[in-house]
């Protein structure tokens, strides 16, 4: 009769990786495994062995002829009903199991098109068959639905690829002639008396201009990212830097930013001008999130093998809707915004191999969570 491990899943799947690995490291347990049926039938043998020797004890006062015939029929019966018992269980178990084999090294090779006969049993083995091929049927959804999302992802980076290289081309061709107004700008300003009305108009002029130029420069790193210039400096340093402009930003507003340094942090391998540049983006967000009188907090926190930028502020909060969407490229719900603030602070977080983690409570605040690894060497060696 077959071994067991003829009808077991390793052996069906030969081509399959992690299959033939898990039958390499218990190659030694399948050495000592008897089949199946041997074990399926050896307590019934075992059971009608025990009821033999009753009948000979039961029988040593009959008669020699009247003892060997009972014996003889006793035996019959146990030798058919162990017969009886290997028919059973090779067509009711045996056969469902080489089926079940056969159907995952099917599936082992890719087809996700297959079902066991068995399914329709009113038993264990059935309910074992309605699994298998409700597993399989969740497989094949899956698949599409990854297939689906692969196509939809492709098309978009193609989509995008095409709006960056367009993004840039446009922003030198806007930047060129900005640059031209903005002399034109200064020249006037320096000519006008300074009893002259139009200077305020100049004021606004300049505002308008340098928020046009923010925005070009915005799409240049969306659509021509240069990579991170990594150099082991003091992040709370890079972190100071960035509150302190945040707080000329917000000196017409009733806004407190608070800072908590962490003197004792070793240095970081980190870009500080990008770090920098993300952490503004943060803030600015923070308090243009703020309508009043509002507070914004930013932590340096240790943590094992990195450190935390914690940025919280007391604003209105994003609506949960919004929150799976915030650093998506030129999402934005705001009305003079770009959407690329966070889309480059998370790009920027990512390059670095960090990561950023966003909280947030409608009508009490949002928190973000910026974490950056001591060593970028160290996080990609245990990411390979």
């Amino acid at each position: 009769m077959p071994e067991i491990e003829q009808f077991g899943l390793g052996s069906g799947i030969t081509g399959n990786a992690p299959f033939d690995d898990a039958v390499s490291r218990d190659s030694r347990v399948s050495a000592l495994r008897v089949n199946w049926q041997l074990k399926a039938v050896a307590p019934v043998a075992l059971t009608l062995l025990a009821g033999l020797l009753l009948f000979v004890l039961a029988t040593v006062s009959f008669r020699n002829p009247e003892r060997h015939a009972v014996l003889v029929v006793a035996g019959a019966g146990a030798i058919a009903i162990c017969a009886a018992s290997i028919f059973a269980l090779a067509w009711f178990v045996q056969r469902p199991m080489v089926e079940l084999q056969e159907k995952i090294a099917q599936v082992g090779d890719g087809d996700l098109n297959v079902s066991v006969s068995f399914a329709k049993r009113n038993d264990e083995i059935g309910d074992l068959g309605r699994n298998f091929n409700h597993m399989v049927e969740q497989l094949r959804d899956s698949r599409e639905e990854i297939e689906r999302l692969h196509r939809t992802q492709m098309s978009r980076a193609e989509h995008f690829a095409t709006l960056g290289e367009l993004a840039a081309g446009l922003a030198h061709e806007i930047r060129n002639p900005l640059a031209g107004i903005a002399g034109v700008v200064e020249i006037i300003g320096r000519d006008l008396p300074q009893t002259s009305p139009a200077r305020a108009v100049l004021k606004d002029v300049r505002i308008e201009i340098a928020q046009i130029n923010h925005i070009l420069t915005d799409l240049l790193q969306t659509a021509r990212p240069h990579p991170p210039n990594i150099r082991r400096s003091d992040l709370n340093t890079t972190v100071e830097h960035a509150v302190m402009l945040a707080r000329q930003q917000a000196l017409s507003k009733p806004i407190e930013i608070e800072l908590k340094t962490n003197p004792s942090l070793p240095e970081i391998e980190h870009d500080s001008d990008q770090i920098h540049q993300m952490l503004l983006n943060l803030l600015l967000n923070a308090i243009q999130a703020i309508d009043e009188r509002g507070h914004i907090t930013v932590a340096i926190e240790a943590r094992d093998d990195g450190a935390a930028i914690i940025v919280s502020d007391t604003g209105r909060g994003i609506l949960p809707e919004h929150l799976p969407n915030i650093f998506r490229p030129f999402y934005t719900t705001k009305g003079n915004g770009t959407g690329l603030g966070l889309s480059l602070a998370r790009r920027i977080i990512e390059e670095h191999h960090g990561r950023i983690d966003v909280t947030s409570v409608v009508g009490k605040g949002s928190r973000f969570e910026v974490y950056l690894p001591f060593s970028r060497v160290a996080v990609q060696v245990a990411s390979d």
